[in-house]
């Protein structure tokens, strides 16, 4: 990674004060890796719809502006996705959000690329142009990418979009986490330095995780007890708390299990002790057995 990489990823392990209780026996080996990599916590319950995560994204990432300003609201009209312009976007979701909410009768969720602990896009792209770094980003190399886009395919939140409209140089295009462009958007995502109300908290995952478990144990009437992508598919980086069970607010019923865990296995289990191979050589020579055999009784006749 470049010097402004590490100087946001060093920036913004310090930008919590939050930190989990040492353990008696010291950090675990897979805890001491997760603590290395970053995190942001979005709150649901705070959000209020304002879209400033989505302009700084924009302007962070010199992103086309978009035919709407972003002061328009008639966008929460219809549930949207991240596309080629437009790294993040919030939607809303009618419905009381919880008890304590009672003045708004909507949710809005902030959606962008989770930077899965255990990417299935890194697993899937088949040239290495997507890489899951230390710190926790997901990064992609454009110059590197074939456009196969088995990385959309692979995805399970539906993230990666194509730039199907460019004839020269098409790229999959996410959240990068900005750390590409520390220079201009500080220790943090500019979404979430952008942020008015302070929805988005960022920092290392397991002091984000730990804070999300502490909002929910001191606020039950709040949240519901669950932090959607701390187990999903492996865990993510982007880690959500909501008052409303999730499913009704876009979050997809996805399983705990990363899914590389179940592909790769399955490759595994297909290629070792050379199952492919010999099924393959024994095909071969079966077809060969029994064209000869034919040729045989041609002969014969």
């Amino acid at each position: 990674m470049s010097i402004n990489r590490r100087r946001f990823l060093e920036l913004g392990l310090g930008a919590t004060a939050i930190s989990l209780p040492a353990t008696a026996s010291g950090q675990s080996g897979q805890e001491s890796e997760l603590r290395s990599q970053v995190g942001c916590l979005v709150d649901t319950t705070l959000c209020v719809g304002c879209r400033k995560c989505e302009e700084a994204c924009n302007r962070s990432n010199r992103l086309a502006r978009p035919e709407r300003p972003f002061t328009d609201r008639h966008v929460f009209r219809e549930e949207r996705r991240p596309t080629a312009d437009a790294f993040t976007i919030v939607n809303s979701y009618p419905g009381e959000p919880s008890r304590v909410q009672l003045e708004r009768d909507e949710t809005f969720v902030k959606v962008q690329c989770l930077h899965c602990v255990d990417p299935a896009c890194v697993s899937g792209c088949i040239v290495g142009a997507l890489t899951k770094s230390a710190e926790g980003p997901v990064l992609y190399e454009a110059d590197i990418c074939i456009g196969c886009r088995y990385c959309m395919v692979a995805c399970p939140f539906e993230i990666p979009a194509y730039e199907y409209l460019d004839p020269v140089a098409p790229r999959v295009r996410k959240c990068t986490y900005c750390v590409d462009d520390t220079e201009r958007t500080g220790p943090q995502p500019a979404c979430a330095a952008a942020c008015p109300m302070e929805a988005i908290q960022f920092g290392p995952r397991v002091d984000v995780m730990a804070l999300a478990h502490q909002r929910i144990e001191q606020r039950p009437d709040r949240y519901i007890d669950h932090v959607y992508g701390e187990h999903e598919v492996g865990g993510t980086s982007w880690v959500y708390l909501a008052g409303r069970p999730m499913a009704e607010v876009g979050m997809m019923d996805l399983p705990k299990e990363a899914p590389p865990r179940l592909t790769e296995s399955i490759q595994h289990g297909i290629f070792n002790y050379g199952a492919v191979p010999l099924a393959l050589y024994g095909g071969l020579a079966g077809l060969m057995w029994l064209t000869h055999r034919r040729q045989g009784a041609d002969d014969d006749e």
